[in-house]
């Protein structure tokens, strides 16, 4: 008799702490995307910037100084794209996370609306 009882309470309470689970699980994918590309950008940020002090630290006249201004030219719209790449993938994965807690809510909405 208790040992239905616990298994209904058991089976019961995994029912409705499902969608917690399944939430956290989407956040948690969610969270170490972010991070991923957060990393990889930060990285990629450093390397321009580490790419331009050692270029800055090779002026030595004029004509490396014109060279050196000339080259700030490509960095910088190396570095716009590179932002508008990372806003893109941002989006992205912006838009991905919210289709699936739309899918996650209206399948918790299917099950408990009866039919």
């Amino acid at each position: 008799m208790y040992t239905d009882f616990f298994k209904s309470f058991t089976d019961q309470t995994e029912k409705t702490l499902e969608p917690y689970f399944k939430f956290n699980k989407l956040l948690t994918k969610n969270v170490e995307v972010l991070t991923q590309l957060q990393l990889n950008s930060m990285k990629t940020y450093s390397d321009i910037g580490l790419a331009q002090i050692k270029a800055a630290s090779d002026v030595k006249d004029v004509a490396s100084f014109t060279a050196f201004n000339t080259q700030q030219m490509s960095t910088l719209a190396k570095l716009s794209q590179q932002m508008v790449d990372d806003s893109n993938k941002l989006q992205a994965i912006a838009k991905e996370f919210k289709d699936d807690v739309e899918k996650l809510t209206s399948d918790n909405i299917s099950t408990v609306t009866p039919a």
